[in-house]
């Protein structure tokens, strides 16, 4: 059976992806109170490349089924990085030996291969994200650059981010139920509607060292598809995956650049621009397919 060109591990990927959010925070910035993030200069929202590699590990294992012991997630919240590490030596049985007050073995280049090949294939997201793998007492195995690489998303048009404020009624002290204080205030930031846009890149000479393989490329198609069906949280509001879109080469180095290709997705208002967008209909969506460089496929995931 021939593997469609957008599901090819062998080739480079350049994917395009529109998501949206009404009523809610994509992204709070821990050091200014949790308030969307944006591009102080320009008020366009942002939404981290950190926060989307999370929804898809977050998501990622739930898309592939059964097959656990090829998803599993490296960082993963309530499990130390060092003792998945060092269970890569324990696997071979390479132990950990005493020198000095510190506990580690020196292994062979070609040990060290094997180590970050098990791990490749235990974790997805190593094999999908890379990972710093030098840390604690397995500091022989270096680190491992990600076929995929995620940017920043950025909002269409500026956000106007709002601060509304909350009341609880029941106290964090007995103390202050004791003084006869009935309610609590709090804060809740929201954006009342943003359509962003990411872009993915894949390289194909990276993720055959990885281990990509054709499934790995359709379980995360559904995840960036679905992932924010399966994050739901009242802060978040209501967030959608709009648009994936993957322009794919016909072999590992590409035949053009990648903003040559990505630029082919544009977003318009299609709505009174004095009015603020409050939906996805507001917006239109062209993508020209016309005339594409020579050995590069345009698939439109979602559209």
């Amino acid at each position: 059976m021939t593997t469609a060109v957008h599901l090819d591990p062998a080739v480079r990927h350049d994917i395009v992806l529109l998501f949206d959010i009404t009523d809610g925070n994509p992204n709070g910035d821990p050091d200014a109170g949790n308030r969307p993030r944006m591009d102080s200069e320009t008020g366009h929202g942002l939404m981290t490349d950190v926060a989307i590699k999370r929804k898809i590990r977050d998501t990622l294992p739930l898309a592939c089924g059964d097959d656990i012991e090829r998803y599993g997630i490296f960082v993963e919240a309530g499990y130390a990085l060092n003792t998945r590490l060092e269970e890569a030596y324990e696997t071979h049985g390479w132990e950990l030996e005493e020198q000095g007050k510190k506990r580690q073995r020196t292994i062979t280049p070609e040990q060290a291969d094997q180590a970050r090949a098990w791990l490749c294939h235990r974790y997805a997201d190593i094999r999908l994200f890379g990972a710093v793998l030098s840390v604690g007492k397995t500091n022989a195995l270096g680190q491992i650059r990600g076929p995929f690489q995620v940017t920043m998303a950025r909002s269409m048009e500026p956000i106007v981010p709002m601060d509304h404020a909350i009341t609880r009624v029941t106290q964090t002290r007995q103390a202050d139920i004791d003084k006869g204080e009935s309610t609590e205030m709090g804060g809740k930031w929201t954006v009342p509607y943003g359509l962003y846009r990411a872009e993915i890149s894949y390289s194909a000479a990276r993720g055959t060292k990885t281990g990509v393989d054709t499934r790995d490329f359709e379980l995360l198609y559904r995840t960036l598809e679905m992932m924010f069906d399966h994050d739901r949280t009242a802060s978040r509001g209501a967030m959608c995956t709009r648009g994936l879109y993957a322009f794919s080469h016909d072999n590992a180095f590409g035949n053009a650049p990648a903003h040559t290709l990505t630029e082919r997705v544009q977003v318009t208002r299609a709505t009174d621009q004095a009015e603020p967008a409050r939906r996805f209909g507001d917006y239109a969506v062209a993508v020209n397919d016309d005339a594409l460089p020579r050995g590069v496929t345009l698939t439109k995931l979602l559209n």
